[in-house]
């Protein structure tokens, strides 16, 4: 039942997460360029914008049920059901935001939708671990904090590329990944030591530091880039990152037969390669 608990909350995340995104969209395009060596002056105009304003509100709230979820279910499964608001995000993007989506973008949110049934098929029965592998964690973390920082700070990337808006995004997703890594330990250290224990750990300034360069990024990223791509691509790359790390860093259950872990790893590729379905859309016309 707690796993089962777990999923409901990454579902309601995934919903919400989306909704923050398009609204933070719509308010990054209105603020002044975000320039990440002048961070309050950024945060100050971005903060300016109601409409983004509003959309870290929401945020804020998607991230509280994101820990909810990583407190009760094993990271990989949280990150796999949170891949599928793709699905939200093709709907909201048409009913709410005025973004026209066509069948590529359609046929994506079919892919997400098998994905997510296979991975519910072949997933163990089992309950939610404790423990990982310090110098995994270290390893696997300190290399994407590398290289999201490059994407992020690289003159070549993060402004003048053509697909800068995409490279953002994808520099932002790794470092909300990371996070969520970090986040993922420290729920567990919280459950084996108690709260203040807990948060005595090395991985809250991780989860500080990425979580603060992800924002930057992904606010740039949207202001460089068109909403559902950049969206896109952050989601792909913070759910790729998030699930590479629960099962290398926290040892995440796979399925005991070799059928079983081909049928699953198609799930995840199902699940967040969708996003290769996904070009640039189309702003519906004004009426």
């Amino acid at each position: 039942m707690t796993i089962q608990i777990g999923i409901l909350l990454a579902l309601a995340c995934a919903v919400t997460t989306n909704v923050a995104f398009l609204l933070k969209h719509r308010g990054a395009v209105a603020a002044p360029a975000v320039d990440v060596r002048r961070p309050l002056a950024s945060t100050a105009g971005l903060f300016r914008s109601r409409w983004f304003a509003l959309g870290m509100a929401v945020a804020l709230f998607a991230w509280v049920l994101h820990v909810a979820a990583l407190a009760l279910a094993p990271l990989s499964l949280v990150q796999a059901v949170i891949s599928g608001g793709l699905v939200f995000l093709t709907f909201l993007a048409e009913k709410w935001f005025g973004i026209r989506l066509g069948p590529r973008q359609w046929a994506g949110v079919g892919c997400t939708a098998v994905g997510l049934a296979l991975l519910a098929i072949t997933l163990p029965h089992g309950t939610n671990h404790s423990g990982y592998s310090v110098a995994a964690m270290i390893a696997f973390e300190a290399s994407l904090l590398a290289v999201g920082c490059l994407l992020l700070f690289s003159p070549r990337f993060a402004g003048h590329h053509q697909h800068a808006g995409i490279l953002l995004g994808l520099a932002a997703g790794m470092l909300f990944g990371v996070s969520d890594v970090a986040i993922k330990a420290i729920t567990e250290g919280v459950a084996a030591t108690g709260l203040v224990d807990g948060l005595v750990s090395p991985w809250l300034l991780t989860c500080v530091a990425a979580s603060i360069l992800a924002f930057f990024a992904s606010a740039r990223g949207l202001q460089k880039g068109e909403a559902v791509p950049v969206i896109t691509m952050t989601s792909a790359a913070a759910n790729v990152t998030a699930i590479s790390g629960g099962i290398l860093v926290f040892d995440d259950p796979m399925p005991g037969d070799v059928l079983g872990i081909v049928v699953q790893c198609l799930a995840f590729l199902l699940v967040v390669g969708a996003a290769a379905l996904m070009p640039a859309p189309r702003v519906a016309a004004a009426h």
